[in-house]
C-alpha cells in the first residue's frame, strides 16, 4: 500500500515509476550540485545510472535497508526523506531528509517533512529512538534537529574533513516517548 502523509506544506508520498527518473535528475543532473555542498560534502556523490538508481530506490537487504519517500510541495517533488538500519536487530533506525532546489531551502519544507516523517516512523514501527547524524557545518540541519526536540546525543570533535577544515559530526535522538509528550 502507498504511503501519503499530509502536512501544511509538504506531503509526503511513496515514489511511483514514474517519480524516480525526477528525483534521480534532481540528485545527478549537475557536475556539482548546490545540496551536495551541504549533505556530506566529504563523501564524493557516487554517480549512478538511472537503472541503478531505481534498483536502490527501496530495498531491504539487512543492515543495508534503506526507504525513500518524496517530499511534494503542491504537485512538485522537492526532494526525500528516508531511512536505514544502523543496527536492526537493536531496532536502531537513523533517518534523513534532503530538499534538492535551493528555493525551498530555509523555508520549513525540511523540518515539516522530518516531523511528519518521525511521527509516522513511531507510528508504524517497533522502534523506542529516531537519530539523525549530520556535521557541524551543516548549521541548516543542526537547526532543524533542534527545533524538532531532538536532543545532541554525540559530538565527534574533528573527524570530518572538507576543503581543508575539520569538522565535527554530530548525533541528534529523539526517544518515542519525548517525541508523544
Amino acid at each position: 500500500m502507498p504511503l501519503e502523509l499530509f502536512g501544511i506544506k509538504v506531503n509526503l508520498k511513496s515514489l511511483s515509476e514514474i517519480e524516480i527518473p525526477l528525483l534521480w535528475e534532481m540528485i545527478y543532473g549537475q557536475e556539482s550540485p548546490e545540496w551536495k555542498r551541504w549533505d556530506a560534502p566529504y563523501f564524493p556523490l557516487e554517480r549512478k545510472t538511472l537503472e541503478e538508481y531505481k534498483a536502490s530506490v527501496n530495498r531491504d537487504t539487512g543492515y543495508d535497508a534503506i526507504a525513500k519517500f518524496g517530499i511534494w510541495n503542491s504537485e512538485k517533488l522537492i526532494g526525500t526523506v528516508g531511512y536505514y538500519w544502523e543496527h536492526k536487530p537493536s531496532n536502531w533506525l537513523e533517518l534523513g531528509v534532503s530538499i534538492y532546489p535551493k528555493q525551498y531551502w530555509s523555508k520549513g519544507y525540511g523540518s515539516e517533512a522530518l516531523k511528519l516523517w518521525i511521527t509516522h516512523l513511531f507510528d508504524t514501527m517497533p522502534i523506542v529512538r529516531v537519530g539523525l547524524t549530520t556535521w557541524s557545518g551543516n548549521e541548516r540541519m543542526i537547526k532543524c534537529a533542534e527545533k524538532l526536540g531532538m536532543l545532541q546525543e554525540a559530538r565527534l570533535r574533528k573527524c570530518r574533513f572538507w576543503q581543508g577544515v575539520y569538522y565535527d559530526s554530530i548525533r541528534f535522538g529523539v526517544l518515542r516517548e519525548e517525541w508523544n509528550s
